[in-house]
C-alpha cells in the first residue's frame, strides 16, 4: 500500500535527518516512486539536493579541523569529531589513475587516509610518524571512496588512528597510523 504524500514527506525528512547523503534515486526506490516525486517532496519540505546537503555538512566539519587547512585535506571531509573520528569521501578521477588501466594510483588512497588521520587529532601541529598500510583491491576511475578514521589510542602527544576505506561497502584499504602532536602541551590546550 502506497503512503500518502504527507506520510512519505514525514519519512523523507526523518531519513535525511539521519543520513543527509542519501541520493534522490535511492529514496525513490525505497518509496517506489519516481525521482521527480522525491524532488518535489524535498522542495515542499525545503530540503536542498544531495550535493548542497553534503557541502553544508562538509563546511561544518572543515571549520573544526585544527591541524591542517581545508585545501590540504585530500577528499571531502563530511564528518569530524575531534579526538574521536572522521569521515571523508574521495571520487577517483582520470587524473588520479594510470592512463592505460584506469586504476587509481595508490598515493591518492594513502593521502586521503593520511590527511584524515591528521585532521582527526585535536591539535594545531600534527605529523605522521608510522603508517602500516594494506591495499585490499584495486580502485578504478569513477569509484567513490569513503574513508572512516577512528582514534584508537590517545597518549597525550601520540595517537593511533585506524582508517578504513570502502567502496560501495567493500573494504579497499586499511591503514594504522601513529601520529604525533608537536604542540607544547600535547593535546592542543
Amino acid at each position: 500500500m502506497a503512503l500518502s504524500p504527507k506520510e512519505r514527506r514525514k519519512q523523507i525528512k526523518e531519513i535525511l535527518a539521519a543520513n543527509p547523503f542519501i541520493p534522490d534515486r535511492r529514496l525513490a526506490h525505497h518509496f517506489d516512486v519516481s525521482p521527480q516525486t522525491i524532488r518535489l517532496d524535498r522542495l515542499a519540505l525545503g530540503i536542498p539536493d544531495q550535493r548542497t546537503r553534503t557541502k553544508e555538512v562538509a563546511e561544518r566539519a572543515y571549520g573544526m579541523v585544527r591541524a591542517m587547512g581545508q585545501q590540504e585535506i585530500v577528499g571531502e571531509l563530511i564528518d569530524l569529531e575531534l579526538g574521536k573520528s572522521a569521515i571523508s569521501i574521495l571520487e577517483i578521477t582520470p587524473e588520479m589513475a594510470f592512463e592505460r588501466t584506469g586504476i587509481a594510483r595508490s598515493h591518492y588512497i594513502f593521502a586521503q587516509a593520511d590527511s584524515l588521520a591528521i585532521c582527526v587529532v585535536d591539535a594545531e601541529n600534527v605529523v605522521t610518524g608510522i603508517a602500516n598500510l594494506k591495499f585490499k583491491r584495486q580502485v578504478k576511475v569513477g569509484e567513490r571512496l569513503v574513508a572512516k578514521g577512528q582514534v584508537t589510542s590517545d597518549r597525550g602527544d601520540k595517537f593511533t588512528v585506524l582508517v578504513e576505506t570502502r567502496c560501495e561497502g567493500e573494504l579497499v584499504f586499511r591503514g594504522k597510523f601513529l601520529v604525533f602532536s608537536l604542540d607544547e602541551r600535547g593535546n592542543g590546550n
